[in-house]
């Protein structure tokens, strides 16, 4: 599991004091670039194999305020054929509460050719080693 801080900015509290659902999911996509680069060892610029979202689910638990201290959570729940499914959790940090969780499916795509591509190996064994090492 790779966690991530999160700073949460004033820009992402809406008028009735809490972090808005659209900006949870900015928080998600952080979290989901951190757990590319340490986990797959992938970049995050795309010209020729790369991810593209197929489906996110979102459920919200509990409000997230400005002062918050906050993180994400993300981890690879199952590696298919050619998608990645990722969990992903923002935890508030000093009570350990689950304010949202996210599920995201993610498929393995060819940019130069514009279509879907088994999930290449190095991938898969990346996860498998990385998350393998980080397991709590």
């Amino acid at each position: 599991m790779v966690k991530t801080d999160i700073q949460i900015r004033f820009a992402d509290v809406d008028i009735l004091g809490h972090v808005n659902n659209v900006n949870l999911q900015h928080f998600f996509d952080v979290g989901k670039s951190d757990f590319f680069r340490r986990i797959m060892h992938i970049g995050l610029v795309w010209k020729g194999l790369g991810l593209i979202t197929a489906s996110t689910q979102t459920s919200y638990f509990d409000q997230t305020r400005l002062d918050d201290r906050v993180y994400v959570e993300t981890q690879a729940e199952k590696v298919g054929n050619k998608s990645i499914t990722l969990l992903q959790r923002l935890v508030d940090a000093p009570t350990g509460r689950v304010n949202a969780e996210s599920r995201t499916v993610l498929v393995a795509f060819d940019f130069a050719r514009q279509e879907s591509v088994p999930v290449p190996d190095r991938w898969r064994e990346a996860i498998e080693s990385g998350m393998a090492g980080r397991q709590r």
